[in-house]
């Protein structure tokens, strides 16, 4: 079964491609400079009692230069079936689309980052009919980034490294600096990376609860007022009074249009979390309101 961490290590590619250079940085391969990337169907099935599937392809197209595929694996542990496998996508695409085809795999650990890098090869023990080389990205070669201004100059690479090292003992560190670069990004951004991270380092693995953490509290913006900032207490102050009304409406207490609006126009998060807490115990909606008058 495809897990959602699974999910996140190769569709940062489809959905963000500029994360292309700095990983072909990262692999000493030049990288295409203002190229153009197309997600293809990552369907390899020939036969149909065979179905085989490619996590990502990519064309990539180089403004000076031909255009070429990359077929992208998000692999979480060590599979010898994978040999053959990836020895059929690479040969597969390459036929199918009359292009040359790379095969880069994505790793969260290093033990299977080292295995991925192969060679695999596909023959009898003594002749090797068809060998495969994949690029590999792992914690052994995507950087680990602990300074907040060295986050912030690639959000992209940034949040990357996060993924990667999601159980290094750096961890905490990695994640509170790109928490706090976070408010130089545009809050389009920002949200992507934010949701990918919460995906990709799981709800309840170490790294997954600090990130939920560190932006919970904001530290990503400490106190600027800055766009970024203003919408994202907006967005947890409209949260909070969602909440608020829903305990009263779970608990049957009646809300009057003027408690409502009262409840949902409140953007003070300190204030919000009280009224939850009483919202838990009120006999009346009034009585959130008897001590903050």
């Amino acid at each position: 079964m495809v897990s959602s961490r699974h999910e996140a290590a190769h569709r940062i590619f489809q959905e963000r491609p500029e994360l292309l250079a700095p990983v072909f940085r990262i692999l000493d391969l030049s990288p295409p400079e203002n190229a153009a990337v197309e997600v293809l169907t990552p369907d390899a099935t020939e036969i149909r009692p065979l179905e085989r599937r490619v996590d990502s392809v990519l064309r990539v197209k180089p403004f000076d230069g031909d255009d070429f595929l990359l077929a992208i694996e998000a692999q979480g542990r060590c599979d010898p079936d994978k040999a053959v496998n990836w020895a059929y996508y690479v040969s597969y695409l390459a036929a199918k689309y009359k292009q040359r085809a790379l095969l880069l795999v994505v790793c969260q650990d290093k033990a299977t980052a080292e295995w991925a890098t192969g060679p695999f090869r596909v023959g009898l023990d003594d002749w090797t009919a068809l060998s495969v080389h994949p690029l590999v990205l792992g914690p052994g070669n995507v950087p680990v980034i602990l300074d907040p201004d060295e986050a912030a100059q690639d959000l992209t690479l940034a949040t990357f490294s996060a993924l990667t090292h999601g159980s290094h003992q750096d961890a905490p560190a990695i994640l509170k600096a790109l928490a706090r670069a976070m408010g130089t990004g545009d809050p389009d951004s920002v949200r992507y990376y934010t949701e990918l991270l919460e995906i990709g380092l799981g709800s309840t693995t170490p790294a997954g609860i600090t990130w939920r953490n560190e932006m919970s509290v904001g530290t990503y913006f400490p106190g600027r007022g800055t766009l970024i900032e203003e919408t994202f207490l907006k967005g947890k102050a409209e949260g909070e009074a969602r909440g608020v009304l829903r305990v009263l409406e779970k608990r049957g207490i009646p809300t009057p249009a003027e408690t409502r609006d009262r409840i949902t126009n409140c953007t003070d998060l300190d204030t919000l979390d009280c009224w939850l807490d009483r919202a838990l115990t009120v006999s009346t909606a009034d009585e959130l309101f008897t001590e903050n008058d």
